[in-house]
């Protein structure tokens, strides 16, 4: 459940009491009163069970629950779950509102968390204006789009939401006329009346390329709006905070991808799908120049008879006029005294010509950038400045963010499979007979060694070789078509050692993207290493340290300005270690592989692979920037938005922004603040509570997960997770591997079955037994640990997050679910283990950070979760019931369907999935 806004409340109140009553009309005009009547007996009962001691109530809304026909229950559960979507939009648009009602009231002061609120405390901290034009030169922020399957909700609910939200906001409007309002409530209950009836599951699995076409929608729909506004952000407060580091401001957003590219896992991406990634890109954001070219040319009105043009503009549009002669015979063609509509009017034919492909189009998005700038320079010149830095000046900075590709395309797969692969070509050319026997040494010698010597002759005969190779033979063609940006990163998933990565650039050099002549290198292929278990992130400072002494990797990354990528998975550490000690694995490796690279002269940047759920790497973003060791941040930010996440952060470009504003906000603080870190000393003994703490939580965590006997049934019947692996939520499997395994199974559906029963385990399992056993063998250990809380904003980040699970969490609810369990005795003794190291978990988080409950420094959350609780708990008591009819009649297509429809309403009631 996120967290929201604080006043004024009772706006949010009127807007909740006209949609829940619009949502009731429906229900009636749909369902009948009959519908509505039961709905709302479910509703009290369901109030009156978390307020009565007895648990009457309790037992009567489960009665009440299990009265219920198939298609009644259906009914009611699409009842709620409508609620909650609509309640979510309220909420979302509370959020706005009450931003613009601080905004409003804090003038002249820059609004919290803005760009400008980091440059004014920056400037009260004594930052010099030299080291922020130093940092903005190397600021970056890329997020990168997944298609991870945590969106429960289809694209065509996600698509009503919005409009719905849009009418919201027409009500909210307090020039609207008694008129406008009545007709805005007419289109209400319109949208909700074709959200009821429309299907609330996906009927199929969608494609890979359903899934790029989802990517595009939050490109154009917010991506695109949004980098030209926190451009001028950060342009206006620089020059009101920081005016000599002026000059230093640029494009700092860009975007990438993982729709399309992501192999891992999902054979339905093939060579075909990802060429067909590409060229979407290309033609949506081409078309979108189109269209800001022709407004802006209709804009640039400027006369010579009423001021002066550069001669430069003058020479470049006579020169285009004689490449394009049919220009001048256009009757429509501007008159020679508007010279910069002219001068358009050609960048729109270039423009056309690039994507048609035909000649005299842009050769570069650089061209392209080089003409609007040249428009820039003459207004510039001519007393338009403000012209200048108005819509051209937005046009050039999506030109800089976006290029012609629109986001870069990372490409995945999985370790295992290039080792297969280089181990095959390897035998076919008779270069060594079994490479995947060769111990680790050898092997990352012997590729060292092949990466300096020319490519082999060898054609594959497996098949999945042959796949592999048809997709590193399409790349250079992609990079000559596309744009090297558009497509040259390729992520190694399960790095485990340094041939992993190498294995990687010596298919490359195979295609002519690396190539090796007198120690001299040139590479087209970025390879990024990506570690995601426990024991990697251990070994990730040792693996860089291999590659970078291996001297043809070296001159590739020299090759590459001496920047290096390396990726870090917070779902697999988490489902492999736990919480604690994953959070402490990925803190280390943070501050050791950039030690690693300055020691061989490179800057390295992070690629964290974050998920929406806690256990999963969620959480506050800003608060896990500001929990970054020094020098995490050299490279710039780059992080992953998955799933639902991409809908909560980009679906309404006024929550883009702000999501954004954030994250350059924390950006800026984490990379220049001179605030109190803890000293060395102080800080080198609370590395080593984080080491004893992480070691007893791992124990702790791994002794239920992976070795108790019985948890694997006790997971599997206690949980959604079987019928969560059958939901068409995207073109990706569930497991690497088709087993269900603990160990094979996918990190997303882990966490969203525990998520589903209000467990929230992945996100706090082990964290109670650390901090109970620490305190136990350390007589002042309490005191140390309320010490890291208040000075070290690591553990905070981790001790607030691991809250935010606990809090959301409902034990009561847990143990419906756990009466699935057949066996009583593995009933009782797991789920009571469960719930012990809850309740240690929840007491040792009050006494660290001195709270009374859970959330206290969140209260907003905390008001969220207990008003959202008695609406959720009909939808548990009915998901419950309908796995146990699932598991009796497995067959069933209704009650197959149903569960699906109670895991889209439980994901849209606490606001996350997985």
């Amino acid at each position: 459940m996120r967290e929201g806004v604080r006043i004024p409340i009772e706006r949010l109140r009127e807007d909740v009491r006209l949609l829940g009553s619009l949502l009731g009309q429906v229900l009636q005009e749909q369902g009948g009163p009959e519908l509505l009547a039961c709905v709302e007996q479910i509703r009290r009962r369901a109030i009156a069970s978390r307020t009565d001691p007895s648990r009457e109530a309790h037992r009567t809304l489960r009665s009440l629950v299990d009265a219920l026909d198939l298609p009644r229950a259906r009914e009611v559960v699409r009842a709620f779950t409508l609620y909650f979507h609509l309640i979510n939009l309220a909420e979302e648009h509370h959020r706005l509102r009450t931003l613009r009602d601080r905004e409003l009231r804090g003038q002249p002061a820059p609004r919290p968390d803005s760009v400008a609120a980091a440059l004014a405390g920056l400037r009260q901290e004594g930052v010099s204006a030299g080291a922020v034009a130093e940092f903005l030169g190397r600021l970056e922020l890329r997020p990168v789009f997944t298609a991870h399957p945590t969106e429960a909700r289809r694209a065509t609910v996600l698509l009503h939401l919005r409009a719905i939200g849009d009418l919201v906001v027409r009500l909210d409007d307090p020039q609207a006329t008694p008129e406008a309002r009545r007709r805005a409530v007419d289109a209400l209950l319109g949208r909700i009346t074709a959200l009821w009836q429309t299907d609330e599951v996906r009927a199929r699995r969608p494609s890979p390329l359903d899934e790029v076409w989802g990517g595009l929608y939050y490109l154009e729909r917010s991506a695109w709006q949004v980098a030209p506004v926190l451009y001028r952000d950060l342009q206006e407060a620089v020059e009101h905070y920081a005016p000599e580091a002026a000059r230093a401001v640029r494009p700092y957003l860009r975007f990438g991808s993982w729709m399309g590219g992501d192999r891992d896992g999902n054979p339905s991406v093939t060579v075909e799908v990802t060429e067909r990634t590409l060229e979407l890109h290309r033609e949506r954001v081409l078309r979108l120049y189109l269209d800001e070219v022709v407004a802006l040319r209709r804009e640039l009105s400027v006369s010579t008879r009423q001021v002066g043009v550069s001669a430069e503009l003058a020479a470049s549009v006579d020169q285009a006029t004689a490449e394009f002669p049919a220009l001048l015979e256009d009757p429509d063609f501007p008159p020679p005294s508007e010279p910069y509509r002219r001068k358009l009017r050609v960048v729109e034919e270039r423009l056309r010509r690039t994507l048609d492909r035909r000649p005299g189009g842009y050769a570069t998005p650089a061209a392209f950038v080089a003409d609007l700038r040249q428009v820039g320079r003459s207004l510039e010149e001519n007393r338009g400045v403000r012209v200048a830095r108005g819509r051209l000046q937005d046009l050039v900075v999506r030109a800089e963010t976006f290029g012609f590709h629109f986001a870069s395309l990372d490409l995945r797969q999985e370790s295992g499979v290039h080792g297969r692969v280089v181990a095959h070509l390897l035998q076919r050319a008779g270069v060594v007979d079994d490479y995947l026997r060769l111990p680790e040494p050898e092997r990352a010698a012997l590729l060292g060694r092949l990466l300096q010597s020319p490519p082999v002759r060898a054609e594959p005969e497996d098949p999945e070789a042959a796949e592999v190779l048809r997709l590193f033979r399409a790349l250079p063609r992609w990079q000559e078509r596309f744009g090297q940006e558009a497509c040259c990163t390729y992520i190694v998933s399960l790095t485990e050692a340094a041939s992993d990565v190498l294995e990687v650039l010596w298919l490359a050099a195979q295609v002519g993207l690396y190539r090796w002549q007198a120690g001299e290198v040139a590479s087209r292929l970025h390879v990024v290493p990506l570690f995601e278990r426990i024991e990697e992130l251990r070994r990730c400072g040792d693996v860089l340290e291999a590659l970078l002494r291996t001297p043809a990797y070296r001159a590739h990354v020299a090759a590459w300005g001496d920047r290096q990528e390396v990726m870090l998975g917070y779902s697999d550490s988490n489902k492999d270690g736990g919480y604690l000690a994953a959070n402490w694995s990925l803190h280390r490796a943070q501050k050791l592989l950039p030690e690693v690279a300055r020691r061989h002269g490179c800057t390295l940047r992070l690629f964290h692979g974050r998920g929406g759920a806690v256990g999963r790497g969620g959480g506050p973003a800003e608060r896990a920037i500001l929990a970054q060791p020094p020098g995490a941040l050299e490279g710039g930010l780059k992080v992953t938005e998955q799933g639902e996440v991409l809908a909560g952060r980009y679906g309404n470009p006024r929550i883009a922004h702000r999501h954004l504003e954030q994250l350059t906000h924390a950006l800026l603080r984490a990379g220049l603040s001179p605030a109190a870190r803890p000293n060395p000393a102080q800080l080198a003994r609370w590395e080593a509570v984080m080491e004893d703490l992480s070691e007893r939580s791992r124990r702790a965590y791994r002794a239920l997960v992976y070795e108790d006997p019985d948890f694997p049934a006790y997971f599997a019947q206690a949980t959604p997770i079987h019928e969560i692996t059958r939901l068409n939520m995207a073109s990706r499997p569930a497991a690497r591997t088709g087993t269900m395994r603990v160990e094979d199974l996918r990190a997303i559906p882990w966490v969203f079955s525990w998520t589903q029963t209000r467990t929230n385990l992945p996100g706090w399992y082990g964290l109670g037994s650390a901090l109970d056993g620490f305190v136990r063998d350390q007589p002042e250990g309490i005191l140390e640990l309320r010490a890291m809380y208040a000075g070290w904003p690591f553990f905070r980040s981790v001790v607030d997050n691991a809250q935010i699970s606990l809090g959301t969490a409902d034990l009561s609810i847990a143990r419906l679910y756990a009466e699935l369990v057949e066996d009583d005795g593995v009933r009782e003794r797991v789920y009571g283990r469960i719930r012990e190291e809850y309740e240690r978990a929840v007491r040792w988080v009050l006494e660290v950070t001195g709270q009374r409950e859970l959330l206290d420094n969140s209260p907003v959350l905390q008001r969220s979760v207990r008003l959202r609780n008695p609406y959720v708990d009909p939808l548990h008591h009915v998901q419950v019931r309908l796995l146990r009819e699932r598991r009796r009649a497995p067959d069933d297509p209704g009650v197959r369907e149903a569960v699906g429809l109670t895991v889209n309403g439980i994901a849209a009631g606490v606001q996350t999935t997985g």
